[in-house]
């Protein structure tokens, strides 16, 4: 037999001791937990927008857009930012189809993949327009998301770089 309110025991009630105000409240503290932890989430990924150095002046060089193409990481060049940068250059350096294509746009990032069960994304390359080689890439956010370890090797040999993410 279903239980009516008629039914019920005089000790049980159908209704809560909350009132509407105190579950609304609760609601809301818990949808903002969530949206902070998405958002700390969201941001341990190298999906986004990014600003390289020059390692030898600290001056930015150029912003990087990393987006996720199917499960795999690319990345191209959106602007230069360097005083002197020729706006209108183009990678004359570079050997493979991506020779002689304007330096805006040009995809240096290639193919990176998240290492299961981390917060590293490898299998890539990377492409350094000024002398036009690619390297084996390793990219791991560091500093809550705010900043990018981005690796270019040669079997041993290598140099990190840290970009800093556009807010």
């Amino acid at each position: 037999m279903p239980l009516s309110h008629s039914t019920l025991p005089k000790t049980w009630t159908l209704e809560t001791d909350m009132s509407k105000p105190k579950i609304l409240k609760n609601l809301l503290v818990a949808a903002a937990v969530m949206l902070a932890f998405a958002a700390a989430q969201a941001q341990m990924t190298p999906v986004g927008n990014w600003h390289s150095m020059d390692e030898k002046t600290g001056e930015l060089k150029s912003l990087i857009v990393i987006a996720d193409k199917g499960g795999a990481l690319n990345g191209h060049i959106d602007k230069l930012l360097r005083k002197e940068a020729d706006q209108k250059g183009v990678c004359k350096e570079c050997s493979d189809d991506r020779k002689d294509k304007p330096m805006l746009g040009l995809e240096i990032i290639r193919g990176a993949k998240q290492v299961e069960g981390k917060e590293v994304w490898e299998s890539g390359k990377i492409l350094d327009p000024e002398n036009g080689k690619e390297y084996t890439l390793r990219m791991t956010p560091i500093d809550g998301g705010k900043k990018l370890e981005v690796r270019g090797s040669i079997a041993f040999f290598g140099r990190t770089q840290t970009w800093v993410r556009v807010q």
